[in-house]
């Protein structure tokens, strides 16, 4: 059994579609204007974007993205950066090379490498975002 789908609240669909498309390679299916976007990646997973407002999600709520290996981790961030998109500087966090950054919408995205040998009970525990530069 798998993951098929997941259905996120955000303040802006259009600004998170944009956002999701040019840096996280996602592609836009369908869409209903600013109320509601399904996009998919790679492997077929669908994100869902709905409209609202008060949105609340937990801290540690976040939605990870992959990447191949270390290089392409820090590519990501400087892609960023270069941008104006505060992002972390990329750790060694959960026996991962990663980042988080508090995306448009209200959502917390992580870019990440598996790091092999690496014990993922030890290390920082991840701040989610919060700590930019």
């Amino acid at each position: 059994m798998k993951i098929n789908h997941l259905n996120l609240t955000v303040t802006d669909v259009i600004e998170v579609k944009n956002f999701l498309e040019t840096y996280f390679g996602l592609t836009t299916n369908v869409s209903a204007g600013k109320a509601f976007v399904a996009m998919t990646d790679n492997d077929g997973f669908l994100l869902n974007l709905m409209h609202g407002k008060d949105i609340n999600y937990p801290d540690t709520f976040h939605i990870g993205f992959p990447q191949e290996n270390k290089q392409e981790v820090d590519n990501l961030n400087q892609r960023l950066k270069e941008d104006g998109i505060k992002v972390e500087i990329p750790a060694i966090v959960h026996g991962s090379y990663t980042f988080y950054l508090q995306a448009p919408g209200g959502i917390t995205l992580e870019a990440y490498c598996l790091l092999e040998g690496e014990d993922p009970t030890k290390g920082p525990r991840p701040s989610f975002g919060k700590e930019t530069i």
